[in-house]
């Protein structure tokens, strides 16, 4: 995408916790947290996906396996962590972190997010399926789950 940089910067300066754009310029935006807007994303689009770039504010392990299953090319991120780095390159997925962590810390900042904790090991098929039933999404309206 040769705009994605510009995007980039606009996307940083909005309100969006992510947006998602596909080759012939839809966008996908949303302001809630985590993954839900991930889940949402693939839920709503399945099967008839096309390759996007994903701009994101934090990108953990669970965000890139489910980047995988979004048909994701490449991904803008403000935060990603060095194991979601590492699984998005085994996918093949660029990646362009401004800053990069161990890992994404729970919103208490006690330790590893629960889904970062979650995705480890997992394939993108089989984390999908554990996660989009998880008592750990309770907080988010049913509207907003997959």
């Amino acid at each position: 995408m040769k705009r994605a940089n510009t995007y980039f910067e606009s996307f940083l300066k909005s309100g969006d916790t992510i947006r998602i754009i596909s080759p012939d310029g839809k966008v996908f935006r949303s302001q809630r947290k985590g993954i839900s807007p991930l889940l949402s994303y693939i839920e709503q689009n399945c099967p008839h996906m096309d390759e996007v770039v994903i701009l994101d504010k934090v990108t953990g392990n669970a965000a890139a396996l489910l980047m995988k299953k979004a048909l994701c090319r490449e991904v803008f991120s403000a935060i990603g962590s060095k194991l979601a780095a590492e699984t998005l390159e085994v996918f093949g997925i660029a990646s362009y972190f401004t800053k990069t962590v161990p890992y994404i810390i729970n919103r208490e900042g006690t330790g590893m997010c629960p889904f970062e904790k979650m995705s480890l090991g997992k394939s993108p098929d089989e984390f999908y399926k554990l996660v989009k039933n998880s008592p750990l999404l309770t907080g988010i309206s049913r509207s907003d789950r997959p």
